[in-house]
């Protein structure tokens, strides 16, 4: 391959992660195979196969895409850094609202591919598994960082004010990552099933309040 920029190299990479991006939000990604990715860049197969040796090459870089691009962690440091003089029940209510402000201002076509992943999770794990070790730094899942951030912002919260939770700030966190991922999956079906009357049904506001409220009772707290 004769020698080009580094400029028309990454052009050429994101012109091909663009299109694998159509097509994960067409379908799941767990029936995604490399002649679709290649059709809908429009180049040949040596062309695709000189930048990428193989769909999960290409998968890699487009989750690396996708979580670089979110600014989720950056908004809940912005939270977690707030003073809240002891009101900690006001920080748990701002960072659940954070999520819902997630699901409504993130584009459709993202939140769909991240319900496929989960799927993907779900049939190949060690596929998936060999894909997630791959990542590394802003790649990461913003999830995996919020998870992290939310350990160590309750473990301090429930020491400092001598709180009494229920049950444990991990069973706390696991509750919120299950309550998340339903969350995404009944919003994103809801918005993009046909049926008028469905739309709207799962309101991210709604739910991520009563998520908000149950981890504040569980913790021994009051809400509003």
């Amino acid at each position: 391959m004769p020698r080009v920029s580094e400029e028309y190299y990454e052009n050429k990479k994101r012109e091909i992660i663009d299109a694998a991006l159509r097509v994960c939000a067409r379908k799941p990604v767990t029936s995604v195979v490399m002649n679709d990715v290649i059709a809908e860049t429009g180049f040949s197969h040596g062309v695709v196969y000189r930048y990428y040796k193989d769909l999960d090459e290409i998968f890699r870089d487009l989750v690396i895409r996708i979580n670089s691009e979110s600014h989720l962690r950056e908004k809940l440091d912005d939270v977690l850094a707030e003073p809240n003089h002891g009101e900690w029940e006001k920080t748990v209510y701002r960072i659940c609202d954070l999520l819902a402000d997630y699901l409504q201002e993130e584009e459709m076509d993202i939140l769909k591919i991240s319900v496929y992943s989960d799927m993907l999770a779900l049939s190949e794990p060690e596929r998936t598994g060999h894909i997630a070790e791959q990542l590394s730094g802003e790649g990461v899942s913003p999830l995996i960082y919020l998870v992290a951030s939310m350990k160590k912002y309750l473990d301090e919260t429930v020491k400092k004010q001598k709180l009494k939770p229920i049950r444990s700030v991990d069973e706390i966190i696991s509750f919120m990552v299950v309550t998340f991922h339903g969350a995404k999956l009944g919003y994103v079906i809801s918005e993009n099933y046909e049926n008028a009357d469905s739309r709207g049904k799962y309101d991210p506001e709604k739910m991520f309040s009563c998520l908000a409220d149950s981890v504040i009772l569980m913790l021994g707290g009051k809400i509003k």
